[in-house]
């Protein structure tokens, strides 16, 4: 068990990064990452903690540092290989039946720091594990009491996905894992304080910004085009969006996802089958595919209908391709700065004061402004790189290295 009475000793606020050879900074070696968690993207999930872990690992292979990615196999996934390569990363795979066998493949990988995008049971294997190593913790979307009972409400996993939830993302020994490092970070300001209360944090975890492409130039549509991207649960409302469709005739609508079971996914494309001004993709793997970016470009707002959020990707990546956000909710304030928030069933009014005037094109510019300058690839890799030395870095004071070492015992 991991003792929480004790938290490692916390992070210093400034050290450099750069090693000094004559009074001259020298690129510092590489470093072998391992990235904890529960999806990667396009191996049976198309979420965006799989997205943000895929997009960080790829950019990071790209600078010559190691990556090693250990998630569960998905049953949605074609891939049967427990053990590939996927654009320069190493993927490791155990049955989600049996995630004790994870902790052999965190042996195995031997990283200089593991990074968990979330905290999970999969965080709690590793500290288990590697005790010795550098643990950090992105958190993303952690749940409070409000979100939990939205999934109860108008969730689709069952009794079986709560009790799955509970044991691999949600329990106290997963809450302690999060409380013993002093390495956390947030994906978004709007979760800091919620880590904080959830995991009983002393300290609120630090923001790390998620890295988007931001292209150069985007070119609009000259009708006015409105998309909705993300996954067709009953907690994101996708037919808010799809009946937006039907009450603006001269609107372009596209609609990119798709509903987790074949009988609703159907029965949403024959209801609205009929709907001349809407198209229904079905999912895009942006990571093989450019035609996600393709859509954005041509898009003026993207819509989010969603019941509750922390900063969905999907809301940078519509700002980097100067999209207005229309939406119920309003996380790092996205929506009322580069868009419109609205009542929920009201995104008719919030869509009308959009295009009234071209407005969404102001409020577009101003999110791609923001996105450029804070979750650009270069920027938020180089963000994520320097944390890594710095975690690493405490290690070269002997003295600090071994008191270190006497905290980050694992107890049994």
């Amino acid at each position: 068990m991991i003792d929480a009475s004790k938290e490692l000793a916390p992070e210093p606020s400034a050290i450099s990064v750069q090693t000094l050879v004559d009074g001259k900074p020298r690129s510092a070696p590489p470093m072998h990452l391992c990235f904890v968690c529960v999806e990667l993207f396009g191996l049976g999930s198309l979420g965006g903690f799989g997205r943000a872990t895929r997009m960080i690992g790829r950019e990071l292979v790209k600078r010559g540092h190691r990556v090693t990615v250990v998630t569960r196999q998905s049953p949605l996934s074609q891939e049967r290989r427990q053990d590939f390569m996927l654009e320069g990363m190493r993927v490791r795979l155990y049955s989600p039946r049996r995630p004790l066998s994870s902790i052999a493949l965190y042996r195995d990988c031997d990283a200089d720091l593991y990074h968990s995008q979330d905290a999970s049971l999969g965080t709690l294997l590793a500290m288990l594990a590697m005790p010795r190593a550098k643990h950090l913790i992105t958190f993303r979307a952690p749940l409070d009491g409000r979100d939990v009972d939205i999934d109860y409400q108008f969730g689709e996993s069952g009794l079986r996905g709560r009790l799955m939830h509970y044991l691999q993302i949600d329990n106290p020994l997963v809450r302690a894992a999060a409380r013993r490092t002093p390495w956390r970070y947030a994906a978004a300001h709007c979760v800091v304080d919620k880590s904080v209360r959830r995991y009983s944090l002393r300290t609120p975890p630090e923001f790390l910004p998620t890295p988007v492409m931001v292209p150069a130039s985007v070119e609009k549509a000259e009708r006015p085009t409105v998309c909705f991207v993300g996954r067709w649960h009953g907690i994101k409302q996708p037919e808010h969006f799809l009946e937006l469709a039907r009450q603006f005739p001269t609107v372009n609508f596209i609609a990119v996802g798709g509903a987790p079971g074949q009988a609703r996914d159907a029965e949403l494309r024959r209801r609205y089958a009929g709907v001349a001004n809407l198209e229904m993709t079905g999912p895009i793997d942006q990571f093989t595919s450019n035609r996600l970016g393709e859509i954005l470009s041509r898009s003026w707002i993207l819509v989010n209908s969603s019941l509750r959020e922390a900063l969905p990707t999907t809301f940078i990546e519509a700002a980097a391709h100067r999209c207005a956000i229309l939406s119920y909710l309003d996380p790092d304030g996205f929506a009322s700065r580069f868009g419109q928030i609205v009542r929920p069933g009201k995104l008719g009014d919030g869509l009308r004061q959009l295009l009234q005037n071209d407005a969404w094109r102001a409020r577009g510019e101003a999110g791609y402004d923001h996105v450029r300058g804070v979750y650009s690839v270069e920027g938020a890799i180089d963000r994520h790189v320097e944390v890594y030395r710095r975690a690493l870095q405490i290690d070269q004071s002997p003295r600090r290295a071994s008191r270190f070492r006497r905290r980050d015992k694992v107890r049994g």
